[in-house]
């Protein structure tokens, strides 16, 4: 005799605490100083259907979470959140530094494979942390890794050119200092990817002849946003995540 078997998702309820001991985790917490680790920003007791991913607390969160019946929000800079701007039952989570060096202009696999970098090296550390990676692409004409870049940030703030017209090795550090210039230059670096193009770093530039690219912290941290509700999602098959336009 057959037997018919019905198969149904369980629908398993899911808590701020337990979103943020899975980033307490993701982005490894305990590298930093308690005040740097992040995690439950305004606590809630509320399960969690729908989270929001914003940069900072806009004038038109409270607007934003009302609208789209959120019932948690990431905030990557929460300092200025005021407490009229959500309910009192929306929780809040809040990562700034972790965030930055796992998901933006820094040592961040993902963003690695995105841009096709192989033979991924740490370039630059700060507190034994890995602030930048250095590694090989695919052999490519400058403009077309400007084009790359354009695709998948949406833009960039400032280019200096290439003197080479091909390029098969770069860098993207999460910041832009004279030493740093040197050192992916003498590690064979054409390219200095980064947020913004720093003043004390101009001498190595000129010197080095190495090429950049600024990027934009924002456009960095709105990358960063991206990949991180992909990464929720994937986590939770319940969770609908929303990121802030």
């Amino acid at each position: 005799m057959e037997r018919l078997y019905n198969t149904r998702i369980m629908q398993q309820l899911i808590y701020l605490s337990e979103i943020a001991e899975f980033l307490d985790r993701l982005f490894a917490v305990e590298r930093y100083t308690e005040a740097e680790r992040g995690g439950v920003y305004l606590p809630s007791s509320r399960s969690i259907k729908r989270l929001g991913l914003a940069l900072e607390p806009k004038t038109d969160l409270s607007k934003w979470a009302i609208a789209h019946s959120l019932d948690a929000l990431f905030l990557h800079r929460p300092w200025k959140l005021q407490p009229q701007q959500l309910t009192p039952d929306v929780g809040v989570i809040a990562y700034h530094l972790p965030f930055d060096e796992y998901l933006t202009l820094s040592y961040n696999s993902r963003l690695a494979e995105v841009l096709g970098i192989s033979s991924l090296e740490v370039l630059g550390k700060k507190d034994s942390r890995a602030i930048g990676m250095i590694g090989e692409i695919p052999k490519q004409n400058f403009n077309n890794l400007c084009n790359c870049i354009n695709q998948v940030f949406g833009g960039y703030e400032q280019i200096l050119a290439a003197e080479q017209s091909e390029v098969s090795r770069i860098a993207v550090v999460g910041a832009m200092t004279d030493l740093l210039v040197r050192e992916a230059a003498d590690r064979g670096a054409e390219v200095y990817i980064t947020g913004q193009l720093r003043q004390p770093a101009e001498e190595a530039m000129q010197e080095t002849k190495i090429a950049a690219i600024a990027i934009g912290h924002r456009r960095s941290e709105v990358w960063g946003l991206r990949v991180l509700a992909g990464i929720l999602r994937e986590r939770w098959a319940s969770l609908e995540v929303l990121v802030a336009p």
